[in-house]
């Protein structure tokens, strides 16, 4: 089997008689916040002429740094087989649909399937909407000899699942950041600091925890992190190490794995290919490329390619510039129905949340379930956005703003007490497709803790087995610090005192000291 990196989590596999094009992700995302880094607009002619001509071709989810629609549309061969996870909804398929593709595999969770004489495939799903509504999946490849595991970003809580298929050899892995927390919150730069920081140290855990049960011969990190070329994100790039930013690079965790004695971990950079066998793992870096200059002088690695994409960057802010429009209408619209048939979901959120722009404040009211101009009303969350990005996030009638609005980090926000999970399922879910879905899914969790019948020993502690979160499993997840548990799944946090959620309130922890 050979596996090439595209950067991110972008990957060719050849098992076979397959060539199974795996998120390739060319063109910024995020409202041309996200770039690939290391930079994957310099491959070769001939890595190109295969990445356009695969016999298969898997998203592993919808999110924009994974499913590049307009790299698919200009570049992929619409005869591909598309392995289509098996997710809750069609999302996802109708989206490959209207691009034109038509060969569609639907897989079944967790089994295997042929996909020529000698390689099976199996392709594992996530559906919980705190991991996007439309789902998100990894893949493991096995060609009879070798198996390779692509988890890209995906947080099974089963860990055992992707090793029910026999050992790994290659496993591909996320282990830094996505999401915009903290830093665009409206704190001061030492509490946000030691956020940041907690939560990098929360990302290289939970990725420490798969690797250490998956035990593959060899892991690459990948899936991360992005770089930021606009001027006003470069902040968010990692170079020093003291930024506020969760996006370290592969080094970093690289280091991390030689701490228990990992040798044969892969730094992959766009163009690297890795030739797997059952003798031996090799590696060949793309050739002309200074993989020491892009590291230890990342900070002109990174100025070099701003200077590159400066013309598209310019071009790309120049197309939110659209004239206003009568957005409380507009969101009265979309929003109300939305909310109608989300009682349990606003409860869960049980405040509003005001969203003010530069000339115009607009309340959601979730608890009579209508959308209003500001004045004088109660609120507990506040996202400060552009005009001119709202105006067309609004515009593209968005269903997800997570995707499409929040990764960009083009925004502040501020909160008067703890995370909040309801109110940003609401915004991942603006369609009547996704809010029935995370309407159900908040019905039943905020039957909270229905089943705790099951308990374990941690440590000097006696507790629940299942996260109050997801449900994730503390013998395997639960790490205590002191006086505080941290599920390293998603980083959530308890005292163990009393049982109290850190992250969040109505999630407490049932707890009580071990008696000798």
């Amino acid at each position: 089997m050979r596996a090439v990196s595209l950067g991110h989590a972008g990957i060719l596999i050849n098992s076979g008689e397959s060539r199974i094009l795996c998120d390739p992700w060319f063109v910024p995302a995020f409202f041309g916040s996200w770039f690939v880094f290391p930079r994957n607009d310099q491959l070769s002619t001939d890595l190109l002429a295969e990445i356009e001509s695969p016999t298969h071709l898997y998203i592993s989810h919808i999110h924009g740094d994974h499913f590049d629609e307009a790299f698919l549309t200009d570049h992929v061969s619409r005869d591909v087989v598309v392995l289509l996870p098996d997710f809750p909804s069609h999302e996802l398929e109708r989206r490959l649909s209207v691009l034109g593709f038509k060969n569609f595999l639907k897989t079944k969770n967790g089994q295997e399937t042929s996909i020529d004489s000698c390689t099976k495939i199996a392709i594992h799903v996530e559906t919980s909407i705190t991991d996007g509504p439309g789902g998100d999946s990894a893949l493991v490849v096995s060609d009879g000899e070798t198996r390779l595991v692509n988890q890209n970003d995906c947080r099974t809580g089963n860990l055992n699942a992707l090793l029910e298929h026999g050992p790994i050899d290659l496993h591909w892995l996320q282990y830094s950041g996505a999401i915009w927390y903290p830093m665009v919150y409206e704190d001061n730069d030492e509490v946000k600091r030691k956020l940041a920081k907690a939560k990098v140290e929360s990302q290289f855990t939970r990725a420490m925890k798969y690797v250490e049960t998956l035990n593959a011969r060899a892991v690459v990190p990948s899936a991360g992190p992005p770089c930021f070329l606009d001027e006003s994100l470069f902040h968010l790039n990692v170079i020093s190490g003291d930024e506020i930013s969760i996006f370290p690079d592969q080094r970093e965790f690289l280091k991390r794995l030689t701490q228990i004695n990992r040798a044969n971990d892969i730094l992959a950079i766009p163009g690297t290919v890795i030739e797997i066998s059952p003798e031996s793992i090799t590696v060949a870096q793309p050739k002309n490329i200074d993989i020491e200059n892009i590291f230890n002088n990342k900070k002109q690695y990174l100025h070099d390619y701003q200077a590159d994409w400066a013309t598209w960057l310019t071009a790309e802010k120049l197309r939110w510039a659209i004239e206003p429009t009568d957005l409380i209408s507009t969101l009265r619209v979309w929003f109300d129905p939305l909310m109608a048939i989300a009682p349990a979901l606003r409860n869960g959120i049980g405040a509003n949340c005001l969203i003010k722009t530069d000339d115009l404040d607009i309340l959601i009211n979730f608890k009579t379930g209508t959308v209003e101009k500001f004045d004088t009303q109660e609120f507990r969350f506040r996202f400060t956005i552009p005009r001119d990005l709202l105006e067309t996030v609004v515009g593209q009638r968005a269903v997800d703003w997570s995707n499409s609005f929040f990764l960009s980090c083009r925004f502040s926000a501020w909160r008067s007490g703890e995370f909040n999970e309801y109110l940003y399922n609401f915004f991942k879910s603006l369609s009547i497709e996704r809010m029935q879905r995370t309407e159900a899914e908040a019905a039943s969790k905020l039957n909270i803790n229905s089943d705790l019948s099951e308990e374990i020993q941690l440590g000097d502690y006696v507790m629940q087995r299942k996260c109050p979160h997801r449900e994730a499993d503390l013998s395997v997840f639960g790490e205590i610090n002191g006086q505080e548990l941290t599920c390293s799944l998603h980083g959530w946090r308890f005292d163990l005192n009393d049982g109290h959620c850190l992250n969040a309130e109505n999630r407490p922890l049932r707890v009580r000291r071990r008696t000798s």
